[in-house]
C-alpha cells in the first residue's frame, strides 16, 4: 500500500469546500468541472481528502448513510501548530479541544468540521 485518501460523504458540497479552504486546502479536481459538484478532491501539503455527495452513490451503495458526522477522527500531522490554531480561532471554527501537550509528546487540538467530523491536528514539538 502507498497512500490512503478518505472519501467523506457530505450533504452540502459548497459549504464543505468553503470550510476546508479555511484550513488551507485547495481544490484539486471536481466532478463536474463546473456547476453543482457531486465530488471534489482537496489537498493541503501531503494530505488529500475526497468529498462526495450522498445522492451520487445512494443507488449503487445504499449502505452509505448517516445523520451527521460519524465515529471517525482524522488525525493530521502539521507544522506551526500554534500559528495554525490562532488562525482557526479567527476563522471562528468550532474548537472542540484547545492546544494541549499529550503524554506522548505531541501538541494537539481538535475541531469539528461543517459535517460533524472531528479533525485533530498535531505537531511533535
Amino acid at each position: 500500500m502507498d497512500t490512503l485518501t478518505p472519501n467523506i460523504f457530505v450533504y452540502n458540497m459548497n459549504e464543505t469546500i468553503a470550510f476546508y479552504k479555511k484550513l488551507g486546502f485547495e481544490v484539486i479536481m471536481t466532478v463536474p468541472e463546473e456547476g453543482n459538484y457531486v465530488w471534489a478532491m482537496m489537498s493541503c501539503g501531503q494530505v488529500n481528502i475526497m468529498f462526495q455527495t450522498f445522492d451520487s452513490l445512494q443507488n449503487e451503495l445504499p449502505e452509505i448513510k448517516r445523520e451527521t458526522g460519524g465515529p471517525l477522527l482524522f488525525y493530521i500531522k502539521t507544522k506551526g501548530i500554534r500559528t495554525f490554531f490562532e488562525k482557526l480561532q479567527q476563522e471562528r471554527v468550532t474548537i472542540l479541544k484547545g492546544l494541549e501537550k499529550t503524554f506522548y509528546g505531541a501538541t494537539e487540538f481538535s475541531i469539528a468540521d461543517n459535517n460533524g467530523f472531528v479533525l485533530t491536528f498535531a505537531e511533535d514539538e
